[in-house]
């Protein structure tokens, strides 16, 4: 991969145009999403790190789906539906913990193997003989790379995660991230704004100048983004000679090592990693983040991710993986009253659409992405509510 690649081609006459307003306060537009973009595209959970033992799993929600993914009694990760064969029930309620040698649904206590099959229901008489199998735990699509936990709740246009992520695995290899284990926790986060206004922010660094004075100071002009192509993007920026105006840039720069295990052009560099619909892999000289958005409403997301970081750190690693998510935090502050003005404006007869730079080639790429997906995003005026499903059918069957 060409790690300095500025000359990104922008096509001549190429439509500026983000998606329309009304996209972004569709009740009927965000049932479409859910279901064609959440629930058919990857998704990352967790960590292997985060569940080293038979019994220990994780849990996650989203959109309208419970996932669960649990270790083995054989070491096996495997992902399930977090939900009771009997009533529906949640299997497990917390979203990481640790079950000894079983599953038991705190309903009504049916029991479930590591394995997902039916251990037992409760007070069996009163039900005809079950199958552990076809009354086991409902299976997930789950894919481990990097270390990262993927699941999906159904098939749908993406390949495998490998597949997916094949233009970045040389590159992301490099960091040893399927060796890092959890540094602070998992962090989420809700925010009155629609998902796709976090997206349109995040996929575009033509605002650092401005809205970033402390990435702006570490990066100068460096910075750049890579569109989306097949479900990827990346932007790249390594420490401006001149970073240190602000004091966690000032010392996260001087106490920062160059890690041996990265080529010469990853020693100081920030990379960012866009997998489609709505993740980012960060990768930095001494740690690696994953994070997400996920719709709770149209006017509601809630914001998810983790920080990961080497298990033999160093006491100098250890400050500039302090000093750098300091650096994140005062950046994440800064992109949600963005988003939050950005997606005010969709509800504003005022605003007639985006105008974009052709430095915002992540925003229309990303768009395009969606268009694809559900072609009614093409439609300038609102569809009728009602109708907006068998319009979106009508137009992929045209596609």
């Amino acid at each position: 991969m060409n790690l300095h690649r500025h000359d990104v081609t922008v096509p001549e006459g190429w439509d500026r145009r983000g998606l329309p307003g009304w996209s972004y306060h569709s009740q009927a537009l965000l049932d479409l999403e859910k279901e064609h973009v959440f629930r058919t595209h990857w998704q990352i959970v967790g960590h292997v790190s985060d569940m080293p033992s038979p019994g220990d799993y994780l849990a996650i929600d989203i959109v309208g789906e419970r996932a669960l993914v649990v270790r083995g009694q054989d070491g096996v990760v495997r992902a399930f539906h977090n939900l009771c064969r009997h009533r529906g029930s949640r299997v497990v309620a917390d979203d990481r913990g640790h079950c000894k040698n079983a599953l038991v649904c705190p309903f009504h206590g049916w029991v479930y193997n590591l394995d997902g099959t039916l251990r037992g229901a409760a007070r069996p008489r009163s039900f005809p003989e079950l199958d552990k199998v076809d009354f086991g735990l409902i299976p997930l699509d789950l894919e481990i790379w990097m270390g990262l936990i993927f699941v999906r709740f159904r098939k749908g246009p993406q390949p495998s995660v490998a597949e997916l992520m094949r233009p970045m695995t040389d590159e992301i290899a490099h960091y040893r991230i399927g060796e890092m284990v959890l540094s602070d926790g998992f962090w989420s986060q809700k925010i009155p704004v629609n998902w796709k206004s976090v997206r349109d922010v995040d996929n575009e660094g033509y605002h650092v100048a401005m809205a970033h004075p402390a990435l702006q100071d570490l990066y100068g002009a460096d910075y750049f983004d890579e569109p989306y192509v097949k479900g990827v993007s990346r932007s790249f920026s390594t420490y401006s000679p001149h970073a240190g105006r602000r004091w966690s840039v000032r010392n996260y720069v001087r106490i920062a090592t160059e890690a041996d295990h990265l080529p010469d052009d990853l020693k100081k560099a920030w990379v960012y990693y866009g997998i489609f619909p709505n993740m980012v892999i960060a990768a930095t000289p001494e740690s690696a983040q994953f994070y997400q958005e996920f719709p709770l409403s149209t006017g509601e997301t809630l914001l998810r991710g983790a920080i990961y970081r080497y298990p033999n750190e160093n006491r100098r690693q250890r400050a500039a993986r302090y000093l750098a998510r300091r650096i994140d935090r005062e950046t994440t502050s800064e992109d949600i009253q963005l988003t939050i003005w950005s997606n005010e404006s969709m509800l504003s007869d005022a605003f007639s659409g985006f105008f974009l730079s052709d430095l915002e080639y992540g925003v229309r790429t990303h768009h395009d992405h969606l268009r694809r997906v559900l072609p009614v995003l093409r439609l300038e005026t609102v569809p009728d509510e009602k109708e907006m499903s068998n319009l979106n059918e009508a137009l992929l069957s045209r596609a």
